[in-house]
């Protein structure tokens, strides 16, 4: 039958159907379980004497419809007594993919769809042989990581077979969803945030749930009858058993594009699509006095704040949407890590305020074909300069004074993401002993961003071509604004990506072309030229080279990958280089330019349940490296074996050797150095998820820089009752560096170019324990403490010199005609070293350290109504130094609890009022 056949004969199926559903008795869900349906290996759909249609007549996709109601027929109660639900049209034709694949589920599952003018709703009965093994363990809304059945939906509702909405509900009652942003059920935006409803019951039978997701919240294409993809997951915990509607095969890709498709949405439309959420928030923070100096004229013990503001979000057209904000409140709930960071490049973070979170990876081009060009917390960071003055009150953050998002899909396949924001110049009061004189001083000027990303989804397998474009501008304070010479005046960056997907997903080809591009005063070109991800000034690298009066750069990067995805051989291999002027760090994230990359991996996979393992593979990599100038700076192979076994125990272990090779980084800035062989292992143990009490171990060796280093780390997860969950992750780790960098000074040697360069061993050792409590009032209120004991040392010894360029050795200090003699300060306490090479003799500075710190987070959220969100946050940061001579011990960890630090307590409020 040809395409125009088959439209017409799909047609015909449809009107027959709907006529024949007119016509046909009430059959309600209980009833329905009576009746033995094969419709599954057919399409599963549903004739009109409650039958199932001839296989044979019925092509894939499979069929579902939705059948209209009265807005008074329904109420979300999780109890399917409405009469919505007796005319309403139910399937059941589900099956395992585990963990039989393929074949009939152990419980039944019946799903049905009715919609009003405003809302999609649905009705679901999962049945229970036994209900007493349904579990239903609270959490907050959107936590998924707690033991309970689930209902999971899926809605593709542009039809573009590869993105999807999905909205899922335990039998608790708590609500989960995200969004796919590409054809893989694994790939997830847990960022989507709509306002939906959702009950459930637990009855004899099993348990119910009915949800309410209004069109509003959804993105569709503006027609007559909407047809959208549809999928329905369900997961039974106690049995590890996972059904779906449309299954796909384990040893195959795809998600949105496997789906069925929902019928009968005639005359849909996503309404006016307009929100305001008006906020009110205060906080208070106090500070240990220990922390508070009399000589400091700034200084306070508490500081109170308080803020008004609103979040608009307002369709345009029927495809896209524009968020915006009045004086808004970016606030994070949840805090950042503590971290001990001596490798030269910037800490990377993961962003956690709301409003940049949503549909993040829409903007950053979900990642896989391009660069970094967005990295949101460029946005409101820390002031970048710092006042030359004895003391100073710099604004933690810089001031966002507004910021507006436009984002969708249009009905020709491609999707439009624009982002814009204000941030405020920020200024330090600051006092000069001295002259006893106060002054302000500029830490950060006005700076607007602007971010832009369209995606062209083409053909059957979703293919894409996409085109990103950044913008920073900064308005200076004339030209003796000394953050004129730390930040670039403008920035740009962006290029275009593809994805071709082949064989239905099976082969990927992708790549991308990207252009950066950026100006300012020749001091801050010149921090750029000069800092870890460039290093214009090695001096026996010519492909670069420092120009002190440069003001502007311009550079490029691009990629080409291939991979496939299907089967029991899966391989994949690439090229990526950046060049050397490549910089994106103003609103985006580059870490190194100058290089080159090329990788391949094949990993062989069985998928089929054997005597002890349900699934594992076993794959092997490799990989090398070089900079413009043709340098070989990275050399890896590798091998790794996973498997679960039949209890669903995890196991796994990685293994690298990484050859010799020449550093052209090692030295900061200096000439190459040999960076000798090592190798690392690491592995990990896991028991069955599901259980009640599980747990992960983690472990890792490796010999980097002629170190012995390793760490250990356990997770442990409790569920003591369905509303109380614990975890506990405590890690412990010691890293020996014997290539530390500590500093550079002038040295009369060619052999190095004239300059010293200087390195140590350290000896790092740290201790932590992240510590996580829920406890679930209900699916709507809970508290969460989130909690991190943390101590870290680091001791430095060793201390020599890079001999000649390309060494892989050191001259040691003490040795080879020198002299190290180490001097104490009993009055300061402090340490440093004196060290003496023929005429010259200079002094090393102390850098051990030692310390401990307690962060922590605790956090009430009470969704009062949908969209309206009451938290009450207290916050704590506490940390303090210790004996910088000694090394942490197990005992340390819990130091930082009688630290000084600061304390705050917010509380924000905030309500949905849709017009």
């Amino acid at each position: 039958m040809g395409r125009m056949g088959r439209a017409r004969f799909t047609r015909v199926v449809h009107a027959f159907a709907i006529a024949a559903f007119l016509c046909s008795p009430i059959v309600f869900p209980d009833q329905l379980a009576a009746q033995e349906q094969t419709a599954s290996d057919g399409g599963g759909l549903v004739g009109a004497d409650g039958g199932p249609v001839d296989p044979d007549a019925v092509s894939p996709p499979k069929l579902v419809f939705a059948v209209p109601v009265e807005d008074a027929d329904l109420r979300v109660d999780g109890v399917l007594d409405d009469e919505a639900w007796r005319t309403a049209q139910w399937f059941s034709d589900f099956r395992q993919k585990e963990p039989v694949e393929g074949a009939e589920p152990t419980e039944r599952t019946e799903i049905a769809f009715v919609f009003d003018e405003g809302n999609l709703y649905v009705g679901a009965r999962m049945h229970a042989r036994d209900p007493s093994t349904i579990l239903a363990a609270l959490s907050r809304r959107d936590d998924g990581s707690s033991r309970s059945d689930k209902l999971i939906v899926s809605l593709d509702t542009y039809r573009d077979l590869r993105t999807a909405y999905t909205f899922a509900v335990t039998a608790a009652g708590v609500r989960l969803d995200w969004y796919h942003p590409e054809d893989s059920e694994h790939q997830r935006d847990d960022t989507f945030n709509p306002v939906w409803q959702a009950e459930t019951r637990i009855d004899s039978l099993g348990w119910t749930a009915e949800m309410r997701i209004p069109f509003s919240q959804l993105r569709f294409n503006d027609r007559d009858e909407q047809v959208w993809g549809i999928n329905v997951n369900r997961w039974i915990p106690d049995k590890n058993e996972d059904i779906y509607w449309v299954a796909v095969p384990r040893e195959e890709t795809g998600w949105s594009s496997r789906f069925g498709e929902l019928h009968g949405l005639n005359g849909v439309t996503s309404g006016q699509r307009r929100e305001v959420s008006p906020y009110v928030a205060t906080e208070a923070v106090i500070t240990s006095p220990e922390l508070v100096s009399d000589s400091d004229p700034f200084a306070t013990r508490s500081d109170m704040r308080a803020r008004v503001g609103a979040d608009l979000k307002m369709g345009i057209g029927s495809n896209l949407t524009l968020d915006a904000t009045i004086n808004p409140d970016f606030g994070q709930v949840d805090g950042d890590p503590a971290v001990v960071n001596l490798s030269g490049f910037e800490t990377v973070f993961d962003e956690r305020r709301p409003f940049f979170t949503e549909g993040s990876q829409i903007l950053s081009g979900n990642g896989r074909q391009g660069p970094n060009y967005y990295y949101s917390r460029r946005i409101g960071a820390p002031p970048h300069a710092y006042p030359d003055a004895d003391y100073s009150d710099s604004p933690r953050v810089s001031t966002i004074l507004g910021a507006g998002k436009l984002s969708g899909r249009l009905s020709s396949g491609l999707s439009v993401a624009a982002l814009g924001a204000l941030t405020s110049r920020e200024h330090a009061s600051t006092y000069n002993v001295a002259d006893d004189r106060y002054g302000e001083t500029s830490v950060e000027p006005m700076t607007g961003f602007g971010v832009l990303r369209v995606q062209q989804e083409v053909g059957p397998s979703a293919s894409t071509f996409g085109l990103t474009a950044t913008a920073v501008g900064r308005n200076f304070e004339g030209i003796a604004d000394p953050t004129r010479l730390v930040l670039n005046s403008r920035a740009f960056s962006g290029g275009g990506d593809f994805l071709v997907r082949v064989g239905g997903g099976a082969y990927e080809i992708n790549g991308h072309m990207g252009l950066s591009h950026i100006e300012g005063s020749p001091e801050a070109i010149t921090r750029i030229q000069t800092s870890n991800a460039h290093l214009f000034q090695r001096p026996d690298q010519d492909h670069v080279s420092y120009d002190g009066t440069r003001t502007s750069m311009t550079g490029g990067s691009g990629s080409i990958q291939v991979a496939k995805r299907e089967g029991s051989l899966l391989w994949s291999g690439g090229v990526w280089a950046d060049s050397p002027e490549w910089e994106l760090n103003d609103v985006g994230l580059v870490r190194r330019a100058d290089d080159i990359q090329s990788w391949a991996n094949v990993t062989y996979r069985q998928t089929e349940p054997g005597a002890t393992f349900r699934n594992w593979s076993i794959g092997g990599n490799g990989g090398m490296g070089w900079n413009f100038g043709g340098t070989r700076k990275d050399t890896r192979i590798g091998t790794n074996i996973r498997g679960t076994f039949n209890n669903y125990w995890q196991a796994g272990l990685n293994m690298n050797y990484f050859p010799a090779v020449q550093s052209d980084g090692l030295t900061r800035g200096g000439p190459l150095m040999g960076r000798g062989g090592f190798g690392s292992a690491s592995g990990y143990v896991a028991n069955n998820f599901s259980s009640r009490t599980s747990w992960n171990l983690e472990g890792f060796w490796g010999n980097q820089y002629y170190g012995d280093d390793w760490a250990v780390g356990i997770e442990l997860r409790f569920q003591p009752n369905d509303r109380l969950r614990l975890a506990v992750a405590p890690g412990v780790s010691r890293y020996t560096n014997q290539r530390q960098y500590y500093g550079t000074i002038e040295r009369d040697s060619d052999r190095t170019y004239g300059s010293r360069y200087m390195f140590a061993t350290v000896r790092q050792s740290e201790i932590s324990a992240e510590i996580r409590v829920n406890y679930s009032f209900t699916p709507d209120m809970s508290l969460e403490l989130w909690a991190e004991p943390f101590a870290a040392s680091g001791t430095f010894s060793r201390f020599g010199e890079l001999p000649e360029a390309q060494s892989f050795d050191l001259r040691e200090y003490g040795t080879d005609g020198t002299t190290i003699e180490e001097v104490y300060e009993p009055e300061t306490g402090s340490r440093s070293y004196v060290v003496t090479d023929g005429g010259q003799t200079f002094e090393l500075l102390d850098a051990d350290f030692n310390g401990v710190s307690f962060r922590s987070n605790l956090v009430l959220r009470w969704e009062l109504r949908p969209g309206s969100t009451l938290f009450v946050v207290w916050q704590q940061n506490l940390s303090e130094g210790r004996d910088p001579g000694s090394e942490v011990r197990f005992g340390d960890l819990f130091g930082g609890f009688g630290a000084p630090g600061h304390n705050a307590l917010a509380i924000k409020m905030n309500y949905w009022i849709p017009f």
